[in-house]
């Protein structure tokens, strides 16, 4: 078997791109739904719907400690690419408001199309060597560690969140809100695969 040449410079710094402007269009949709989300970005948006706090920067700070196990385990490199991601998302969705606006949008539409979107970020972000920190640092410490779909184990730590969420938001909000966890966690675990997918 011959090996996948490896993503130039250039097309990491493309890949990342276009993952973190993917993500942030998500969110855009899901905060304009009043919808929650999982992992490390779904407890910023809780926070910033209790508190009134912006998204961008509980987001960035939330993210601070998963850092040192990202660089522990994972390398120098993976670490700086989930770093500037995460602080080009924080950054993105401050700015994406100002000349992106939704006028209507079915909640149910709304968990499909944030889903799809930030799920399609999240592949481009592993597959050129970064995250969105968090939670995603951990899942993919694990999957390549002990072989565990990265997809499978965030489904699991969203789990934990929305149960919490049920105690705190409305019904309706907390399961269409679990749609789109479904959706994005299942695009990751479907398409995320070290042996069907060998770029690197």
């Amino acid at each position: 078997m011959v090996d996948a040449p490896r993503h130039s410079l250039l097309d990491d710094a493309q890949g990342l791109g276009f993952g973190v402007f993917c993500a942030a269009l998500g969110l855009q949709v899901l905060t304009f739904a009043g919808l929650v989300t999982g992992q490390t970005a779904g407890i910023a948006v809780i926070v910033s719907y209790l508190t009134g706090w912006s998204f961008g920067p509980v987001f960035f700070v939330i993210n601070l400690p998963f850092y040192w196990l990202g660089w522990r385990r994972m390398g120098a490199t993976f670490t700086v690419k989930s770093l500037l991601s995460v602080t080009l998302l924080s950054i993105l969705t401050e700015l994406l408001p100002m000349g992106f606006e939704i006028e209507r949008l079915n909640p149910a539409l709304g968990a499909v199309i944030f889903g799809v979107l930030t799920g399609l970020g999240l592949l481009a972000l592993f597959r050129h060597g970064g995250s969105l920190g968090g939670v995603g640092i951990v899942a993919l410490y694990a999957q390549d560690r002990f072989g565990i779909q990265a997809g499978y184990l965030q489904l699991a730590f969203d789990a934990v969140l929305f149960a919490v969420a049920f105690l705190i938001f409305p019904v309706p909000i907390v399961i269409w809100s679990l749609l789109g966890a479904v959706v994005l966690n299942l695009v990751i675990a479907i398409n995320h695969r070290r042996d069907r997918y060998v770029a690197t």
